[in-house]
């Protein structure tokens, strides 16, 4: 966690007082193909699907619940998850939006805290691959939350959704007021990323075949 803790500590170039260098996430990887102007950010998102706000307090506590019977976000206490919400942003989405596009730039995550997503693929022979319907605790797009990188599927409402949703910036703004929380929740994220990937490109092998 010292490890962790150190690269998430913001730096300055030369060791000067100028801004922070590329441990920052809504900048690090602008020079990696994600330039800004093509990143589909969630307030962009929020305006195209109807997305309506409602209180973090009953957001908070609705993921206080979800992730105190998730194996890994658990780990989290509740003072910590309570803690969280004031870097998320909590709406509703009607059915039938696409809250996270395939082949798009974003950066921010979603957690699913009611109502059902669905996980689709379009694969390069044309098909259309449902990979997975979410339920309640799920967490979508972290991936390009850390790395502001290409969306891998599209995940679309199935029915209205209250979300959770967590901006590059806000971690940002996480990582320099609380960065043990910070450490903490991206490690989570890390390694239920590394799970959800082992477990997709299993299914993906065996469409294809």
């Amino acid at each position: 966690m010292k490890g962790l803790l150190g690269l998430l500590r913001p730096s300055t170039a030369g060791g000067g007082d100028g801004p922070p260098d590329s441990a920052m996430f809504s900048t690090a990887f602008s020079d990696h193909g994600a330039d800004s102007s093509i990143l589909v950010p969630w307030e962009a998102r929020a305006n195209e699907v109807g997305a309506k706000r409602f209180s973090a307090a009953r957001g908070s506590r609705l993921m206080q619940e979800l992730w105190a019977r998730d194996k890994y976000m658990a780990r989290l206490t509740l003072a910590s998850v309570k803690q969280l919400e004031q870097f998320f942003d909590f709406a509703t989405v009607p059915a039938n939006r696409d809250i996270i596009r395939q082949a798009e730039y974003g950066n921010f995550m979603v957690v699913l805290l009611t109502g059902t997503v669905a996980v689709d693929r379009l694969q390069p022979w044309g098909e259309r691959v449902r990979l997975t319907e979410t339920r309640p605790g799920d967490i979508l797009g972290e991936m390009s939350l850390l790395d502001s990188g290409m969306r891998f599927s599209t995940c679309t409402s199935l029915t209205e959704c209250s979300i959770a949703v967590l901006g590059a910036q806000a971690l940002d703004e996480m990582m320099m007021a609380e960065p043990a929380l910070a450490a903490s929740l991206i490690a989570l994220l890390a390694r239920k990323l590394s799970l959800r990937l082992r477990l997709v490109s299993a299914r993906l092998v065996d469409k294809r075949d």
